[in-house]
């Protein structure tokens, strides 16, 4: 597979499992860029929904990707602290075009604190029964969340300390 170039730009994206196109964002920089790891950053980037609406981004994030897990992790710096929002999905791709994975709706929103919340349980139900989710990707994908949620608890990868921080300290010297 190939990797790209840290301070390269890339698109992010977003598919479902039927191979439909599902979200982009547009404009990211690589600041790490390997065959298993992608780390991107962006800020106030376009987002362009499959139904034609967009809308920008409200504030800076590090994007971290791995080709061996099935999430990703965004973490957003605000003014209270950096939030995360976990995507449980494919292991990503990355082609000459764009970043690529598939969504599977399942979601984990994490404070500053470290606390959490499970989200889109509902959609997930409903296109894994739309989409005929086989038996072992709904095995995969919650063993996948078990294992983000370890992540979170032991402030592991991107929920260590300083590693959004010192992420985005390097997209700046980008700017």
């Amino acid at each position: 597979m190939m990797a790209p170039r840290a301070g390269s730009k890339m698109q992010i994206q977003s598919y479902k499992h039927n191979g439909r196109l599902h979200r982009t964002w547009e404009n990211s920089v690589v600041l790490k860029g390997t065959e298993s790891i992608v780390i991107g950053a962006n800020d106030r980037t376009l987002v362009r929904e499959s139904d034609g609406r967009t809308w920008i981004t409200r504030e800076p994030a590090i994007c971290y990707f791995h080709a061996k897990y099935w999430f990703n992790i965004i973490g957003m710096l605000r003014e209270d602290g950096i939030h995360y929002y976990c995507n449980i999905s494919s292991p990503f791709i990355y082609d000459d075009e764009a970043l690529k994975y598939i969504d599977y709706d399942l979601d984990v929103k994490v404070y500053p604190d470290m606390t959490y919340d499970l989200l889109d349980e509902d959609e997930y139900d409903e296109h894994k029964e739309l989409m005929n989710y086989p038996v072992v990707l709904d095995r995969i994908l919650y063993n996948n969340m078990e294992y983000l949620l370890r992540w979170v608890r032991q402030r592991k990868g991107p929920f260590a300390p300083d590693f959004v921080d010192g992420w985005y300290e390097r997209y700046l010297t980008y700017r």
